[in-house]
């Protein structure tokens, strides 16, 4: 099922894509290209994981990490499907990143790794965009490069009951209709079960909270007037469009 919420007419909607269209509450079918997008959920904690793959690790010029190398995605920095990112005057070099998205449907605290599964809501799309002119190496990555406003898209649709395996998903990125990233993610360095026992060893996580699971190869600068199109298999195609900040 692809849950999502979206606004037409002023009104707020909570219903499911099906066969082309959204469905409402009441059944009504609405034209995916006539709303007003939004976020599918409300997310609670959004945590990130850097250098999941090991090709991205190794075209970064960067070791693997030897244990998940976590940080935060602000919540202000959330934007839904068809948002515009506004890229940071001043800022030289911005990319995409697409990555599977885990949504946590009950508490977790000291789970295994082989139970962790049992404890997933669904999963989405999220863009981990980066002004990588901000990335240090004495902290990385820095929230000024990763929590920008705008810099977290995520969606469209929370898909609840359709992934049998997260470890059996294509990643593609698109930039202006050009194939620009493609990975899968049986290759990432800690699959979605291990992240989930990693963090929640030391770290309740709660119904929302949301694990952005890294990126694979493929990174590059993206400029005002790009549109972005992520596709991650089974979960649909978050796009967004890039405008200069004011």
């Amino acid at each position: 099922m692809k849950l999502c919420r979206f606004l037409h007419r002023g009104r707020l909607h909570r219903g499911v894509f099906r066969e082309g269209l959204l469905l409402d509450e009441a059944g009504e079918a609405h034209d995916p290209e006539a709303v007003t997008w939004l976020l599918p959920f409300e997310p609670g904690k959004v945590l990130g994981v850097a250098l999941n793959y090991p090709d991205h690790a190794e075209e970064l010029g960067l070791s693997r990490p030897e244990e998940p190398a976590l940080f935060w995605k602000p919540n202000t920095s959330l934007l839904p499907h068809k948002g515009v990112v506004r890229y940071p005057k001043g800022v030289e070099f911005v990319h995409y990143e697409v990555e599977l998205a885990v949504v946590v449907g009950r508490p977790m605290r000291r789970v295994k790794a082989k139970e962790a599964l049992d404890y997933v809501l669904g999963y989405t799309i999220a863009n981990d965009l980066v002004a990588r002119d901000h990335v240090k190496n004495t902290f990385r990555p820095p929230i000024r490069a990763k929590g920008r406003d705008t810099f977290g898209p995520l969606g469209p649709f929370l898909v609840v009951g359709e992934v049998e395996d997260p470890q059996n998903l294509t990643l593609r990125a698109y930039v202006n209709g050009e194939l620009r990233q493609e990975g899968h993610t049986s290759r990432m360095l800690y699959s979605v079960a291990e992240l989930l026992e990693y963090i929640s060893e030391f770290m309740t996580l709660e119904p929302y909270d949301v694990i952005l699971t890294g990126t694979p190869k493929g990174i590059s600068r993206v400029l005002p007037g790009d549109v972005m199109r992520l596709e991650v298999q089974g979960l649909g195609a978050l796009e967004n469009p890039i405008e200069e900040e004011a």
